[in-house]
């Protein structure tokens, strides 16, 4: 959830849940269900958890073949397959290495590695997100844009600069999950690279200094970073006490716009307040225009640019498969091809389109599945 000037917008996922299992609440036409006993337990979520009594939880009856029930949960895993497991940087610098690399050295890496889905200084692109689009701070403030207030205004604009509360969650997924396919590949210097330049291209500062061209980073300045939008979420999620905090917070229906009648009753639907108000114009409207409303309903002919398989070749697949790509089979190596034909076309166009050994469906492209089906007939031609 985030907060804007302390009045809350609630996703459709939270408001469901909120709706299903968080309050006791009720308006409209609901009817609350019946009471919970007295020692259900109130989740993280706000919704209760109910206790096994007379083979009942709550109001619904349990498989009693289950109950008591050994589950095999497999084994407790040696402290060495922990600690691999184990790779979260937390904001407090837990789990941060020792380090460095610098801005110049991050903008050659993203160029190798990250530019073909991210864009040019993160401008996203090819169904990739989007990484800056300039100065954090400034479009930090754009989160509090509303168009329902003001249908003219721009939208919030959420990149990693403007939205996420801490930077430590960047840094920890471009070591363990980037670039894609090739995760867990850059080293811990090579990661303190390319956030620094992330950074830059946010135009951020750290500790009142700016993260230019020449800026080196490392453990120490890391851990000053203030996102700009680090107090932008409710409930506050950190610290020893958070769970209580949360739990205090899902009670209190006032605090995502609900409405409650008794704390021990819970609402099942149209527990939310109303937020649409619905305008009719009388008489049908307006009816007399001039000139007449047109009434036909087909679309002007849409031109079809014919496709250039060697353009779309070069533009989507050759940052992969080209003789300095990135380890995928290269077009003109006639036995690696034939190993993937050997499957029979059927089954190279399948695994194209749905992905394959890291590769996204399409090769993360946003060509429709016969131009792909050209591309992919285009490389194994020029492959014989």
């Amino acid at each position: 959830m985030f907060k804007l000037d302390r009045k809350l917008i609630v996703s459709a996922s939270v408001a469901a849940a909120v709706a299903l299992f968080a309050v006791g609440c009720v308006g409209g036409d609901a009817t609350p269900v019946a009471s919970p006993s007295a020692s259900a337990k109130l989740g993280i979520d706000g919704g209760l958890s109910y206790p096994v009594v007379n083979g009942k939880t709550g109001p619904y009856y349990v498989n009693a073949q289950s109950e008591g029930k050994k589950i095999n949960n497999g084994r407790v895993p040696t402290e060495n397959e922990l600690k691999r497991w184990d790779t979260d940087v937390m904001a407090d610098g837990t789990g941060l290495p020792e380090g460095s690399g610098s801005v110049s050295e991050g903008e050659a890496l993203y160029e190798a590695q990250c530019v073909m889905c991210h864009g040019d200084f993160g401008s996203g692109g090819g169904g990739y997100p989007a990484l800056s689009k300039g100065n954090a701070v400034s479009l930090q403030k754009t989160l509090k844009n509303n168009r329902w207030k003001d249908p003219e205004a721009s939208g919030p604009i959420r990149v990693f600069g403007s939205y996420w509360p801490q930077a430590s969650t960047l840094w920890w997924y471009i070591r363990d999950g980037m670039p894609h396919p090739f995760s867990d590949s850059l080293s811990e210097d090579e990661t303190y690279a390319i956030t620094a330049y992330i950074l830059n291209i946010n135009e951020m500062e750290i500790d009142g200094e700016l993260v230019d061209d020449e800026y080196v980073l490392d453990r120490e300045k890391f851990l000053k970073i203030k996102m700009p939008n680090v107090d932008g979420f409710e409930p506050n999620i950190a610290g020893p006490n958070s769970l209580p905090r949360v739990r205090a917070y899902y009670a209190d229906p006032k605090n995502f716009g609900a409405k409650k009648v008794k704390a021990e009753e819970r609402c099942m639907s149209n527990c939310q307040k109303e937020t649409v108000k619905e305008v009719y114009i009388k008489n049908g409207g307006i009816s007399d225009f001039l000139p007449p409303m047109a009434t036909a309903r087909d679309l002007p002919p849409v031109e079809v640019e014919a496709l250039d398989v060697k353009k779309a070749y070069e533009a989507n697949c050759a940052m992969c498969h080209s003789a300095d790509g990135m380890g995928a089979p290269v077009i003109g190596d006639k036995d690696a091809w034939a190993a993937v034909t050997d499957k029979g076309m059927d089954a190279v166009y399948k695994n194209g389109i749905e992905g394959i050994n890291g590769m996204p469906g399409l090769g993360g492209s946003s060509l429709s599945t016969t131009d792909f089906k050209s591309v992919v007939d285009y490389i194994i031609k020029e492959s014989k």
